[in-house]
């Protein structure tokens, strides 16, 4: 009888140390890609949502379109989505992250518009009663007041996000979902849980830390939950 293999790799098992140990430069690469699409792919999106939202809340004509092209955007499914933007971007990475900003204006756009609509009109009228003008009124007591429904927004987009980074294993970009891919095609059952865990903690870590930023910039809604 042949004894089985002493390799936990050889034997191909899921659970396997001795892939942490040396596959571990792999791992980290794929888990800085993972977090950089991530990172800089939100980043973009609040930058679009924020004006996007206000000029829904400034002009209530506008709402019914921002609302309408955003959700459209997030029903497209994510291949063809790449497949649009292929023309246009290549197989880069840049390709991913256009994909997932246009997939987060739908949750960043409409929380953060919607926090806006729940500040009350005595609260803006009387910061115009002490001289507040439109930029200021917005900055100071419009955004702050919108930031709860805003990082929920926030929270929802970036662990989507994360999960959907994985998608862009199809254009060799990935992050982790490089790893998942490809230890798919091969059997590769380590690498496959090893990739699909990690992708799972991220997403976990950055509810958290987001979680823990809107109870340090929203005190006084601690008041109100107690």
């Amino acid at each position: 009888m042949i004894a089985p293999p002493d390799d936990c790799l050889a034997r191909n098992e899921w659970i396997c140390g001795a892939y942490l140990s040396t596959r571990s430069e792999i791992l980290t690469d794929a888990v800085v890609q993972h977090l950089q699409l991530t990172f800089v792919s939100i980043a973009l999106g609040l930058v679009l949502a924020l004006p996007l939202a206000v000029l829904a809340r400034r002009w209530r004509w506008a709402a019914g379109p921002v609302l309408g092209v955003t959700t459209l955007l997030y029903t497209i499914p994510s291949l063809a989505m790449f497949s649009l933007l292929l023309p246009v971007y290549g197989l880069s990475a840049a390709l991913v992250v256009a994909g997932l900003v246009l997939y987060s204006l739908t949750l960043l756009v409409r929380n953060v518009l919607a926090g806006l609509r729940a500040v009350p009109e005595e609260t803006r009228q009387a910061a115009r009663g002490l001289g507040y003008g439109p930029v200021r009124l917005l900055l100071a007591v419009e955004l702050p007041l919108a930031l709860p429904a805003a990082m929920a927004g926030l929270r929802i987009a970036t662990v989507s996000a994360v999960s959907l980074v994985t998608i862009g294993a199809i254009v060799g970009h990935g992050g982790l979902g490089n790893l998942i891919y490809s230890g798919m095609n091969t059997y590769f059952k380590a690498q496959v849980l090893t990739a699909s865990v990690l992708c799972v903690l991220i997403a976990v870590a950055a509810d958290l830390l987001l979680l823990g930023a809107q109870h340090l910039l929203t005190p006084w809604t601690r008041g109100r939950a107690a």
